[in-house]
């Protein structure tokens, strides 16, 4: 049975501070392209609003209906936004680090819509704190499984798939070999083909196992 997220955990957080952020990655594993964090904001009041309907990690949600509930998710939210980090910063300083690049740069696009993070906590999906290092000074938590039990996370797992997969089908248009609007640079057959046949193009990562092919593109 397919779990459905709630705002348990948002809800005893801002017992404690004025709003929650969730953050959640999309693209980490990709051989070709950004990986890109995405955020949400809820404080006391969205806390009370009900979850879109439908919601789910991204994970969960077909293809189809995912730009619609980006949007629904986008509105919900008291705010959101996503960071990127290309990947050539992901080559050349690692992908847990380009993550927390990418979060931070998720973080500003919050504090110009006039969220104070200063009083909220962050929630982070996974069981690694990598926003810390690179930007010290929030209370970060880790959570294990957050896009699929915590709607916030759900929420920006959501919004930030839907503006990678937009990338990277804009990115296909200018190397189709390799079939991105279909495999959003995930390692498919067909990409780890066109790779083996033409090389790999600007847009891929070089240290992801496929340092020694040349470049196309």
């Amino acid at each position: 049975m397919t779990s459905v997220p709630r705002l348990t955990l948002e809800r005893r957080l801002l017992r404690e501070y004025d709003a929650v952020v969730s953050c959640d990655e999309v693209g980490r594993g990709a051989l070709a392209g950004p990986v890109a964090v995405g955020a949400t904001v809820l404080d006391a009041r969205g806390a009370r609003r009900r979850i879109p309907e439908g919601l789910r990690d991204s994970k969960l949600v077909p293809e189809g209906r995912r730009a619609d509930l980006a949007a629904r998710a986008a509105a919900w939210a008291g705010a959101s936004g996503v960071g990127w980090a290309s990947a050539q910063e992901i080559d050349e300083v690692g992908i847990m680090r380009a993550l927390g690049l990418a979060s931070a740069r998720a973080l500003v696009t919050l504090r110009e819509a006039g969220v104070a993070l200063d009083s909220a906590v962050i929630v982070l999906d996974g069981n690694y704190d990598y926003i810390t290092p690179v930007e010290p000074g929030h209370t970060v938590r880790a959570v294990v499984k957050a896009d699929r039990d915590c709607a916030g996370a759900a929420a920006a797992s959501v919004i930030a798939k839907v503006a990678r997969d937009a990338v990277m089908v804009d990115l296909h248009e200018r190397a189709p070999v390799y079939q991105w609007a279909r495999n959003k640079g995930y390692a498919s057959p067909e990409h780890r083909a066109a790779i083996s046949s033409h090389g790999v193009s600007v847009h891929h990562r070089r240290s992801w196992s496929i340092a020694d092919a040349p470049t196309l593109f």
